[in-house]
């Protein structure tokens, strides 16, 4: 599944569009390397960390969504 579709998908951004643009920007990290392709693909035990407004989220990918 891609990033920026996951992070739509479990309400973390507000639209897709937000998202992409949340990972072109540079500010998303995947196990621990920042990613700056909206297609970057996430599977099962993947580490995301976002930069939210008060605080870092870091978030482990048990299982993707169907």
């Amino acid at each position: 599944m891609r990033v920026d579709k996951l992070l739509w998908f479990l309400r973390l951004a507000a639209s897709r569009n937000f998202a992409q643009h949340w990972v072109l920007d540079g500010h998303i990290r995947l196990n621990g390397r920042r990613i700056e392709k909206p297609g970057t693909g996430i599977k099962a035990g993947d580490v995301l960390t976002l930069p939210m407004r008060t605080r870092v989220k870091v978030i482990e990918v048990l299982a993707l969504p169907a």
